[in-house]
């Protein structure tokens, strides 16, 4: 690529990263999208600072992404209410500087960090997220 290629690129934005979220959501072998049900899926710059205090994180780069609501793991088998809905928080800034750092398409990044911030949702082991990963592949 020439330098004049280069001063023309810009970071992809919010709205890209949710895109991008989305299609890498949409990757996913269909027998566990529909487990998954209704996600939501959020981008922000970086996680606030009471979810890096709540997690013990101390830098807003060490977190890539976030579930945030009950895992089905936690629910009751009656179900509850009055709950917000389930989301996943992905961070753009931390996710383009692991990206910058590593050998790795945007796209594989944050297809990664949502598998496994899904793999919360269902209490998967690391083995079980990378199986997943595999068939995303």
């Amino acid at each position: 690529m020439k330098g004049d290629d280069l001063r023309s690129l810009k970071a992809p934005s919010l709205d890209d990263f949710e895109r991008l979220g989305r299609e890498a959501l949409a990757s996913l072998p269909e027998a566990f999208r529909r487990l998954i049900g209704d996600i939501e899926i959020r981008v922000d710059e970086f996680p606030t600072e009471e979810v890096l205090e709540s997690l013990g994180i101390e830098s807003e780069f060490d977190l890539m992404g976030l579930f945030h609501g009950v895992g089905l793991a936690h629910a009751s088998a009656v179900g509850y209410t009055g709950s917000m809905p389930n989301r996943i928080w992905l961070y753009r800034r931390p996710i383009l500087d692991y990206w910058a750092e590593h050998d790795e398409t945007l796209d594989a990044v944050i297809s990664h960090v949502l598998i496994h911030e899904i793999g919360h949702h269902f209490g998967l082991s690391d083995d079980d997220m990378e199986a997943i990963e595999e068939a995303t592949d």
